[in-house]
């Protein structure tokens, strides 16, 4: 299988063993491009493969720009942690993205809530992205499948997202605020580099549960 042009990483023939993670903001050309490419950029680090893997990383929006490119400040944001902005085109959110989708991280409170509106059984595996990251820092990673047996990887994300799921009312919010990922649209390079910030900031966590791989152990 190949991924559209500018979408994520490419995982293996059968839908099965691959896991794909959808990234949703509202325009589709700031916040979840960023997040994005900050996570391919990452599971390129600790994986070198993350296709091998059957890991797809792709990002839509609920008002995409369809076609758009990615904000200028964006793309500057993803250079400045190395992580690649090429071939980038933005999209509209479509049921058909919320059907493949194992997992669904979203910038806001309010885009969860209109992905699960979609239908499809999308409760289970949609939250904000900092909303999930608390959630995994709570789940003992030794409960997980072994990411290093043949589709591990697939399987201990499968798994996190069900004892995320499980974890969502025993553990909430402080407030309204610590889920929300504010959108830097029209902002200035500095807010553009503040969110980039806290999206790496909340990617760390659960990518390191993804894989199994510290961020900082992805090259020893």
């Amino acid at each position: 299988m190949i991924a559209p042009q500018g979408r994520g990483i490419a995982g293996p023939e059968t839908s099965t063993d691959i896991f794909r993670i959808l990234h949703v903001s509202t325009g589709n050309v700031c916040r979840s491009p960023i997040t994005e490419r900050l996570t391919r950029h990452a599971l390129m680090e600790r994986l070198g493969d993350p296709g091998a893997g059957g890991l797809v990383v792709e990002s839509a929006g609920t008002w995409g720009h369809e076609g758009a490119p990615m904000e200028a400040h964006a793309a500057t944001v993803l250079a400045d942690f190395g992580a690649d902005a090429h071939g980038f085109m933005g999209r509209e959110l479509l049921d058909e993205h919320v059907i493949r989708a194992d997992l669904v991280l979203t910038a806001t409170r309010d885009h969860r809530a209109q992905v699960i509106s979609m239908g499809h059984s999308a409760g289970l595996r949609t939250f904000t992205l900092k909303e999930f990251t608390r959630l995994v820092r709570a789940i003992d990673p030794v409960t997980l499948p072994d990411p290093v047996h043949p589709g591990g990887v697939v399987a201990r994300a499968r798994a996190l997202v069900q004892a995320a799921a499980a974890l969502r009312g025993w553990l909430l919010a402080p407030d309204a605020e610590a889920d929300e990922v504010h959108d830097p649209y029209g902002a200035p390079i500095t807010f553009f580099r503040s969110i980039g910030d806290e999206i790496n900031l909340a990617l760390d966590p659960v990518l390191t549960a993804l894989t199994g791989i510290p961020a900082d152990r992805h090259s020893a």
